[in-house]
């Protein structure tokens, strides 16, 4: 397996994942070469609050602010008291080469906590709101270049981390439910420093020049509700 493909899709909602088992991104991205029908990305409303609460165990996501997409943009449909922050984040949070970023079905639920909630989710956001005024992928990212330009965006704050633990998402023809995993995001640096990607590290890293992050993952043995996962194998 080549871990960077794999840790450059789970920026989606990191997450999200490609593999090099699957077919080339080549042969993928004509599959889904442009935005599809706004209605196609959007869930009823019930279904996506629930998915989101799944990206987090209970006792975390219980108390947590909840948001689900609209038409212009995520909306909030649970206050929080603890901080953090559920979604579930559309293809357009992934890489400008992956090959699912307008892919429709995609759905990666992840829950925030509160410095991850102030700082990584004003990308999503941006992300999103270019994505629905009809922008392709490199106004896009241009966008979001030109947004931290203007210090419209900023980096990761010390502390800033996501579960995505969820088993009902689904992060890409490549890979469906891929492995419930923690997210770390901390500005760029070098992954080496801790040890991320290399033989045998539990721990996965990459540079995202593109959102000015370093982010780590780190797969886990259970998911949401407490079922055992297949294991990882790095």
């Amino acid at each position: 397996m080549e871990q960077g493909k794999i840790v450059s899709r789970l920026l989606m909602l990191g997450a999200l994942l490609s593999a090099a088992w699957i077919a080339p991104a080549q042969q993928k991205a004509v599959l889904y070469p442009s935005m599809a029908p706004l209605d196609q990305y959007m869930m009823e409303g019930g279904a996506e609050i629930a998915l989101a609460r799944n990206a987090a165990p209970a006792s975390i996501s219980n108390d947590a602010e909840i948001l689900v997409l609209g038409r212009h943009g995520y909306e909030t449909a649970a206050k929080g008291k603890n901080g953090f922050v559920c979604l579930v984040e559309r293809g357009w949070a992934a890489g400008i080469d992956d090959p699912d970023f307008w892919n429709p079905k995609l759905r990666g639920p992840m829950c925030l906590n509160a410095p991850g909630a102030r700082s990584r989710l004003p990308i999503t956001f941006k992300r999103t709101q270019l994505a629905l005024a009809g922008m392709n992928k490199t106004q896009i990212f241009d966008g979001i270049k030109s947004a931290f330009e203007k210090k419209e965006l900023r980096t990761p704050e010390p502390g800033a981390m996501c579960y995505m633990l969820s088993k009902e998402g689904y992060l890409g023809d490549s890979v469906g439910h891929w492995h419930p995993h923690l997210m770390f995001f901390v500005p760029l640096n070098e992954h080496m420093d801790w040890g991320a990607s290399l033989l045998g590290s539990p721990v996965l890293g990459f540079q995202d020049s593109e959102e000015q992050m370093t982010v780590f993952v780190i797969p886990v043995t259970r998911w949401s509700d407490g079922t055992a996962a297949p294991s990882y194998q790095p």
